[in-house]
């Protein structure tokens, strides 16, 4: 099946080149075309309707180049924009986004961290998962908004990352939740910082589950 099928992963920067090595390691025949958008990393702190205008070119040149479907490997892009891309593009795609819902069933302390960018926090998509998800429970929500940058420019600086870690530890947070695929990046580092004190997740496995379920579609 796989190796019929050509699909786009997009991302802002880097951070979606883990998505891209977890798709390939699960589904190594299938054609991957990978786009980023170096020029207007991040777009954490960026307007929705000019990120809007940003990804609309980039996703045209993966339908021009034969993409069956999109992965958008951007929790921001994902939350604000998936409907409006969906409807433009008229092809599958498949978002990450906070693993909230995952989140919500693992915590023991009824406290996650959610770790994105201050557009996926503000997004109504995300509103909507902490609303249905995680009633009773407390929602930390810490400032990573420069983190992407500096993994984007390879000076991570272990004492800022353990900072808002450890905060979010003493603060209740047994599971810490990724929602940005450029923290993806430095997953080992949290875990070793949180050291068994909270569970770190991010949802590659998922996306690649549902990714599967496309490309079963496809003809």
């Amino acid at each position: 099946m796989a190796n019929k099928h050509k699909i786009g992963v997009f991302d802002s920067g880097i951070g979606g080149l883990s998505v891209v090595k977890a798709i390939q390691n699960e589904l190594p025949d299938l054609e991957i075309v990978y786009k980023d958008d170096k020029k207007h990393v991040p777009y954490g702190l960026r307007d929705v309707n000019e990120i809007h205008g940003f990804v609309r070119p980039i996703f045209q040149e993966f339908v021009d180049e034969g993409c069956q479907a999109i992965v958008i490997a951007c929790n921001t892009v994902t939350t604000n924009l998936i409907t409006e891309l969906r409807h433009e593009f008229k092809l599958p795609m498949v978002g990450l986004e906070p693993a909230v819902r995952a989140a919500a069933v693992m915590t023991k302390s009824k406290t996650i961290a959610v770790c994105a960018t201050p557009r996926t926090l503000a997004s109504k998509r995300y509103k909507w998962l902490k609303q249905e998800f995680t009633k009773g429970m407390v929602v930390l929500e810490p400032d990573c908004s420069d983190w992407a940058m500096m993994i984007e420019n390879d000076s991570v600086e272990r004492d800022k990352v353990a900072k808002i870690t450890n905060q979010a530890i003493k603060q209740g947070a047994d599971v810490i939740v990724l929602g940005c695929t450029h923290y993806h990046w430095i997953e080992e580092i949290i875990k070793d910082i949180a050291k068994g004190r909270a569970k770190i997740i991010q949802p590659e496995k998922p996306v690649i589950e549902q990714l599967k379920r496309v490309l079963g579609r496809l003809a």
